[in-house]
């Protein structure tokens, strides 16, 4: 079968040939791929960036983000069928530490997890793969044409959840989520999948949203932060005074833009009690000189809390699942509009290796 591998640490990208998997345990299940979504980190391996091979080989089959079809079940998987759409959650934990042995993997304390498509475990840039069971969750057949946004959900997810966990223990007056967010003044930073998929999830929960970005406000991504009932800013027409005058108390900032220099400049716009949650990764960038008391007098004198998130858990990748098929029912047609481009895997060095500037989402396409 075909397969998208790479040379880690090169550019050294392409399609070979791999030999199909066979289920070998009676709790695996074989799954057709049907896309791959490609994010930040796909391209950051292809320029021969963080990447690493399954322990003993050279190359690594790429890929992270996917939706697929199960076509065979081993003899003790007992919540899913032939012909179930599901997707596979990333990260596998290490075995040694107390939240892996809890299955909370995306907490690994040692650092010895593996990652699908990423660190030391093949990714999902090919035809078939085998799967255990307990990593999969299933699909609802109305949104499958663009369950492969269900990945880059998650993150948000599980940011908003944390963020949520820890606000809810500090100010003890409400102790639902969703009660909890609904009209919270939350400002996103990058309107990329991330902070559009985070927009959705806290739209959904009746937050207020404001995005943040460069981009044209015509431009369509504002056009679906708009739909969802957000409000656009764009980077280069701040104006503090008067932010602060329309949004008095900023209770969460949601950094999903992997900008250094503007995340510690977003740091002052956080309200009192506020909470901070990063989860951009910034790549070699430009050492900075920043007002390290102000922030440090700011974050103590206001209660101010500053949060990093990455990977996700089982239930992120559940409740991904529920609020795509919430978003799909409030807003319809609106959230597959993320992805502007899906292109068949022969083609993928045209999507995978340069993009332009109206791409939301690029998918792969391995199947129907």
């Amino acid at each position: 079968m075909k397969a998208i591998a790479l040379k880690p640490g090169t550019t050294d990208v392409h399609i070979k040939e791999v030999d199909e998997p066979n289920i070998e345990k009676p709790s695996q299940v074989k799954v057709k791929i049907l896309e791959v979504g490609i994010c930040g980190t796909d391209r950051e391996e292809v320029s021969g960036g963080r990447a690493d091979a399954p322990h003993g080989e050279t190359e690594l089959i790429i890929g992270h983000e996917m939706i697929g079809q199960i076509v065979e079940t081993g003899s003790e998987v007992k919540n899913y069928k032939k012909g179930d759409n599901v997707v596979i959650t990333v990260r596998r934990g290490c075995g040694e530490c107390l939240p892996c042995t809890n299955d909370c993997y995306d907490m690994c304390e040692t650092g010895n997890y593996t990652e699908r498509g990423i660190k030391q475990r093949h990714g999902y840039e090919t035809e078939f793969v085998i799967e255990e069971e307990k990593y999969l969750v299933k699909v609802p057949e109305c949104i499958k044409h663009f369950a492969v946004l269900t990945e880059p959900t998650t993150v948000v997810e599980k940011a908003i959840d944390e963020a949520s966990r820890i606000q809810m223990a500090r100010l003890p007056i409400e102790n639902d989520k969703k009660k909890w967010l609904k009209g919270k003044n939350v400002l996103i930073a990058g309107l990329g999948p991330i902070g559009l998929l985070g927009a959705m999830v806290l739209r959904l929960y009746d937050a207020n949203v404001w995005g943040l970005d460069v981009v044209d406000p015509n431009s369509i991504r504002p056009r679906i932060l708009s739909r969802m009932g957000g409000k656009y800013i764009k980077s280069s027409d701040v104006n503090l005074e008067n932010f602060a005058k329309e949004c008095p108390q900023l209770d969460m900032v949601l950094e999903a833009a992997g900008i250094a220099k503007l995340d510690f400049d977003l740091i002052k716009m956080l309200g009192t009690n506020g909470i901070y949650v990063l989860t951009g990764v910034p790549g070699e960038q430009k050492p900075l000189n920043v007002d390290g008391s102000s922030i440090m007098r700011q974050l103590v004198l206001k209660n101010q809390v500053i949060l990093g998130s990455v990977n996700a858990g089982n239930q992120h990748f559940k409740d991904a699942i529920t609020d795509l098929e919430a978003a799909h029912n409030k807003w319809p047609g609106l959230i597959e509009s993320l992805i502007t481009s899906k292109t068949p895997y022969q083609d993928f060095k045209k999507v995978m290796l340069e993009h332009s500037p109206e791409e939301i989402k690029a998918v792969i396409k391995w199947s129907e």
